[in-house]
């Protein structure tokens, strides 16, 4: 099944069980599919598996910034729905690697791509981005990439 025919279903059941805050959270996927599917018009039909995995990665990213800024302001009830939503986004991810194994992906591409400097990070994170779309977080592979590269 594609990942739209999955959030589509779940926000159908969402609606049966009358779950608001799947409901809203769903609803802002698919509204934010809808918007990259608009400013894409004339050059793509439909979005790829990867383009979906992608804008369901920034919605996360939003979300984690959100809750930076709500930590800032002592807002908990904010932070509390931040974290319900971001829950229900990484359902329709692949499982995300924890930060051993970014390590040793990173590792493994520096090694692989005889990358050696600070100004080799462009070109180790657009290889990331591309390989392993949704199953790393990219903000934690800027920095072990960083870390790695500048040694």
């Amino acid at each position: 099944m594609e990942l739209i025919e999955k959030i589509e279903e779940r926000y159908k059941s969402s609606i049966r069980e009358k779950d608001s805050n799947s409901i809203n959270t769903l609803r802002l996927i698919k509204s934010s599919i809808k918007d990259k599917l608009i400013s894409l018009r004339g050059k793509k039909d439909s979005l790829s598996e990867n383009d979906i995995l992608s804008l369901l990665q920034n919605l996360i990213k939003q979300r984690k910034d959100s809750i930076e800024a709500f930590e800032k302001a002592n807002r908990n009830d904010l932070i509390e729905k931040e974290r319900a939503e971001i829950e229900i986004i990484e359902a329709f991810l692949p499982k995300q690697k924890n930060e051993q194994e970014t390590q040793k992906i990173i590792d493994d591409l520096i090694k692989e791509n005889n990358l050696t400097s600070i100004k080799d990070m462009g070109k180790l994170m657009n290889i990331i981005k591309s390989n392993y779309i949704g199953q790393i977080d990219m903000g934690v592979a800027g920095k072990i990439a960083k870390s790695s590269l500048g040694k």
